[in-house]
This record gives C-alpha cells, structure tokens and sequence, in this order.
C-alpha cells in the first residue's frame, strides 16, 4: 500500500500539478469549516469560537513561507542549525546531588525558518537611551537572557518552538505562528513559558520512591502560571503545542530498578524512543488534531486543557534507548523509517569517530554524540522542508485531505535527543 501511494504521488508530480488541481470538481470529505485550498491559498482554520485573538491554525502563513523560499535560497543555506548539549539555567542555580539511577546524557538542534521575535518587556529589558540617564537599565541589557517573576527562563526559543534540556527532563513546544498576524500575538513566548514553568514543577516536586511524578499536574500549573505571566498589564496573546519526556524508575520493590519514561503530549510536536540495538522505533507519540494542521493547542482562547486533552503513557525503557523530542517541523518532512535511519547512521558516525561527525573517540562525551545525532536529524529534515518538490509526510496528509499542496513543509525545525545512562551511585 505504500508503495502504491508514493506510486501515485510521483506520478502527480509527472503530471506538473496535483492530480485534485487537473480535476477541480472532484470534493473529498473534510472536516467542517475545512477548506479545500492549494498550496498558494490557505484559510485560517480555528478550534475556537471566532474571535480577534482566537487560536490560529499554522498553514494560514504557507503561503508566506513559500514566497520566502523561493526568495531567500541563498541566506537560508548558509544558516548551520544552532546546536548544544544543555540548555541554560541561572548562575545561582544549586547543584542537586541526584540519587536517581537513570539521567540523559542529551543534546538539541535547531533551524528556525525565520528569526525568533525578541521577548517583549519585562520579560526582556531594553537598554535607555543614554548612558548618563540616572535611570539606565544599560548596565542590566548587556545580560540578554530572558526573566519571569524574577527568574531567567529555562530552556531555549527557535522560530516560535521552545525546547529544554535537564538531567530528567526533555521537552519540545511548538507555538503557533500565525499568532505574529494578531495584535499583541507572541507564540514564542508562549511555547518557551509554558516549558518553562512546566520544568520548574517537575524540578521541585519531591516525587520518588513509591510516589509518581504528575507530569499532566505540571503542565496545568504551567498553562495557569503562564496566563497570568502574559496578563494585563503585560498581556500578550498566544498557543503552543506541548510534549515532554520525564525519566523516572520502576518502584523501589523491583530490584534493579529499571528505566520508566513518563511522557506527555498535547497537539503534533512528538516523543519517539529508538532501541539502536534492535534498530527499531518501540514507541511514539500520536499527533492530536481538531482538524488537519489545526493540532490541539494551550493558550490564548483555546477549548483544550492538560486535564482534558493531555495525554500520559508511561513506557518502559532500557539503558542505551534513544528518546527524541521533536517539532512537527521533523513529522512533517520525514517518515518515522528515516528518522531511525538517520539516527543509526549519525550513531554509527559517531561511534567510529567519524571525520564528517567531529567527534573524537575517547574524548568525546555521550551528550556531544546526542547533539551529532539531532543536528543530523535537522539537517535532513531541513533538507526535504526546503524542496519544493519533495515527496513529504505532509504532502501525502495534504493529498489525502483534498488539499493541493506539493514539496516539504517550511517550518521551524528542533529535535532534542536523549541517551537513557545509569548513574554510578555510591553504595549505601
């Protein structure tokens, strides 16, 4: 079946055109308030009562994004993924002394298809304009990180995704673009607070031993925390996707105690595990729609809610397992057997010490192999996001929807990847 399917799709593209543009009459059903449009035409579709700052859907700025593709070819490639193995925290930040026996040895990559917005204030404090003003902030702008209730935002914004990094704690947000069209719209800051926040009460829940981590608990504390962060007199307008991995153990009745992963999804960014001992994908998240390319969104006017809509899995996994957190900017442009070719290939690179990889065998950590393996990922994806005539996940979707659409999906792109490690803990 498959087969058959990239069968037709290439022979649409033989045609010139997608087979539902030669035969206009033709009406596939669709969702309501769905409709049928090519990819030089979108409608903005949303979950939510029609207002001036209801939840946009993200395809309403294709169009935009195509126009920058064909103009900007050139300014695009010479841009690397931004890459990294931990996101920021504060300088004050304690330094915990974990006794849990699993962590992640983690890296992250990212592409934006666009440079992110900067935070507005008094999340981000613009300098005065004089340096002799007795009241210049000048001395404070030189430190560019963002701050929420007197604390530096955790983890790192990309185009309008947001991801964060920790020990035992892994998430990627996809805010919703289309937000930058509304007054006072930031998705941004919405996706990064909302990680933000949602990692703070993972951090500060005293779970373990026979208590459970309540991962669905943090993020409605983190909805809750964020509204009222972007309220008047500070208000700004926005949704965001939501999903995150949290590393936990089995209970202490089961010795040894082996890895369980805690992980939580709301809307189309996705959780994947790889076993590369296997070479097989043992689990990922399901993308969570209202209707197609409208995914299930926190925020600004939107019907969904953790409790509600979020959903939890616990999964049980074993030392040396692969999680990734991805955008929908990597479901988009590839089919989950090329992500885990991509991510074998990049391990294997990595192992041998390839020169094309920079690692160094010996000297190179497992978090800078987990950045090698996610900046490879990037780059593929970006690969097929960038090609107007690419066969895509997207483009089948679209296809099968009745949308006449062709090529990748251009869109921010961010992938962290994880290696589940044993801790080496002092015997008792």
């Amino acid at each position: 079946m498959d087969a058959l399917r990239h069968s037709l799709l290439r022979l649409s593209r033989l045609r010139s055109t997608s087979p539902f543009l030669l035969n206009p009459g033709i009406s596939l059903p669709r969702p309501r308030n769905q409709q049928l449009h090519s990819s030089t035409h979108h409608h903005d579709q949303q979950p939510a009562p029609s207002t001036s700052s209801s939840p946009p859907s993200r395809d309403d700025q294709q169009h935009e994004q195509e126009q920058q593709q064909q103009q900007q070819p050139h300014a695009r490639s010479s841009r690397e993924p931004r890459i990294g193995t931990t996101t920021p925290v504060p300088d004050d930040n304690a330094p915990t002394s974990s006794r849990a026996p699993f962590y992640f040895e983690a890296g992250y990559a990212l592409f934006a298809k666009r440079p992110s917005r900067p935070f507005p204030p008094p999340f981000l404090s613009p300098p005065s304009g004089s340096f002799s003003d007795a009241l210049s902030t000048h001395d404070q702008s030189r430190d560019r990180r963002s701050w929420v209730n007197g604390e530096m935002i955790r983890g790192i914004t990309n185009g309008d995704d947001a991801v964060l990094v920790s020990e035992n704690f892994i998430g990627a947000n996809d805010g919703v673009g289309a937000w930058a069209q509304r007054e006072r719209g930031h998705a941004a800051l919405w996706s990064r607070l909302i990680l933000h926040f949602w990692a703070l009460e993972a951090e500060r829940d005293a779970f373990g031993g026979s208590e459970e981590p309540k991962p669905v608990c943090y993020l409605s504390r983190a909805l809750q925390q964020t509204a009222e962060a972007t309220s008047k007199p500070n208000e700004w307008l926005g949704t965001t996707t939501a999903c995150s991995a949290l590393l936990h153990a089995s209970s202490e009745s089961e010795h040894p105690p082996r890895p369980l992963l805690y992980v939580t999804q709301l809307g189309d960014s996705q959780i994947m595990v790889l076993r590369p001992k296997e070479k097989e994908i043992i689990y990922k998240t399901k993308e969570q729609w209202h209707w197609f390319d409208c995914p299930r969104q926190l925020g600004t006017n939107s019907p969904d809610t953790p409790k509600q809509n979020a959903v939890l899995d616990k999964v049980p996994i074993e030392e040396d397992d692969v999680i990734l957190a991805m955008s929908d900017g990597v479901a988009d442009n590839l089919w989950e057997h090329e992500v885990l070719e991509n991510v074998l290939e990049s391990m294997q690179k990595w192992e041998r010490g390839d020169e094309a990889s920079g690692m160094v065998p010996g000297e190179s950590s497992y978090a800078d192999g987990m950045r090698f393996v996610a900046q490879e990922l990037v780059k593929a994806a970006r690969v097929i996001a960038e090609d107007p005539f690419a066969e895509s996940p997207f483009m089948e979707r679209s296809i099968e929807e009745g949308l006449a659409t062709e090529g990748g999906k251009l869109d921010d792109i961010s992938v962290v990847a994880a290696l589940c490690s044993k801790r080496q803990l002092p015997k008792s």
